[in-house]
């Protein structure tokens, strides 16, 4: 009897051993789930703040793009990974990793049945193959490339703008996937796609001028900023010819674009090619001396403005077709000479571009000084 009950005892003794033994694994897979968990909200945070640095940088919008898949490829160990956006037009692939001559697959997703659901309930769709011989549904002409996929329809306030899709080189290799992270990164995107909008509309915007041959102002704004960022402090300049709507009423308006285009010529065969000069808005002109500092700029536009006046430029025939044949006006040496006002900034690295510009053209708009004025 005694040998039962010890035997009993040791039975409910390897039971509770058994059972805390159960008990401690399961207490240490909830840590590793909850530091799982946190590790990728941590991650995520990161993601963030890589997206937020991305867009303070002087690229243009497909670098930053560009950038932005890298950040996810490298932070999410995803093999592969595609933005696609509808431009209005068609689809195109703003960002990918995947090779080109797959390209035109990747941006025709929304037309596979296999995502149209995903893209009317706006929720991601999860596919993959069960064995390395088996192909994903969009996949026409590879086999070895991806294995698995998770697409993401994008929407920017409640309307479809296109997609993001990530992919895997195996099998069910995202089964255990947190989605709901990956969604919060789908939402960062939309954030940054909106985000970058305006300075899309921007880039698209810039023109060549007709009459002077210079960029339009918003190119300062775009491909023309990687340039002034470059350096922490860089001097910027406005000129405006002061005299150019009289020239248009009085003479003519093509004598009026004559100057236009002697003026901007003169200008940019004398600045360094490192300096930018655009067209800023109609007899105003802004240039900004990349890495120079004010004073040099102002000594600069001394010189320049004594030779600018200098110039002399011939009335084109416009300003004869009124004139008698017999007038001694036409037998005149009827030339023009610009007149310009100049004001000088130092523009810093991460200030607003544009409102220093703006200072600088109202203050050329309201003063009637001849002087170069630094601001």
């Amino acid at each position: 009897m005694g040998i039962e009950i010890i035997a009993l005892a040791f039975i409910v003794i390897l039971v509770l051993i058994v059972v805390s033994l159960m008990l401690y694994n399961y207490s240490i897979h909830k840590k590793v789930e909850t530091y799982s968990n946190l590790n990728q909200r941590i991650t995520s945070l990161n993601v963030l703040q890589d997206f937020m640095n991305t867009l303070g940088e002087s690229l243009t919008i497909n670098e930053k793009l560009e950038n932005i898949n890298d950040i996810l490829i490298n932070k999410y160990s995803i093999k592969y990974s595609t933005i696609v956006v509808f431009n209005g037009a068609e689809y195109e692939i703003k960002a990918s990793n995947v090779d080109r001559k797959h390209w035109e697959t990747l941006k025709s997703l929304q037309k596979d049945p296999v995502f149209g659901d995903s893209i009317k309930k706006a929720t991601p769709k999860y596919i993959t193959v069960d064995n390395e011989n088996e192909k994903l549904p969009y996949q026409k002409m590879e086999f070895g490339r991806a294995k698995c996929a998770i697409f993401f329809p994008l929407y920017v306030d409640n309307i479809y703008i296109g997609y993001w899709i990530i992919e895997g080189s195996k099998p069910h290799e995202f089964d255990k996937t947190d989605t709901t992270i990956l969604e919060v990164v789908r939402n960062n995107i939309v954030t940054i796609l909106k985000t970058v909008e305006n300075q899309a509309t921007i880039e698209n915007t810039v023109r060549d001028d007709l009459f002077s041959g210079l960029k339009s102002a918003e190119y300062l704004y775009g491909e023309g900023k990687k340039t002034v960022d470059k350096y922490t402090m860089s001097g910027i300049c406005m000129f405006k010819i002061v005299n150019l709507n009289i020239i248009n009423d009085t003479i003519s308006r093509k004598t009026g674009n004559s100057v236009v285009t002697a003026v901007s010529k003169y200008v940019k065969e004398n600045l360094a090619s490192e300096y930018i000069f655009v067209r800023y808005m109609g007899p105003k002109f802004a240039i900004v001396f990349s890495g120079v500092e004010g004073n040099g700029v102002t000594n600069f536009m001394k010189d320049m403005k004594q030779k600018v006046e200098s110039l002399q430029i011939n009335y084109e025939q416009d300003y004869y077709k009124n004139i008698p044949e017999d007038d001694e006006r036409r037998n005149a040496q009827n030339v023009v000479s610009p007149k310009i006002r100049v004001a000088v900034a130092t523009y810093y690295k991460g200030t607003a571009l544009d409102g220093a510009l703006k200072k600088m053209e109202e203050f050329i708009d309201s003063s009637d000084e001849a002087t170069i004025n630094n601001l």
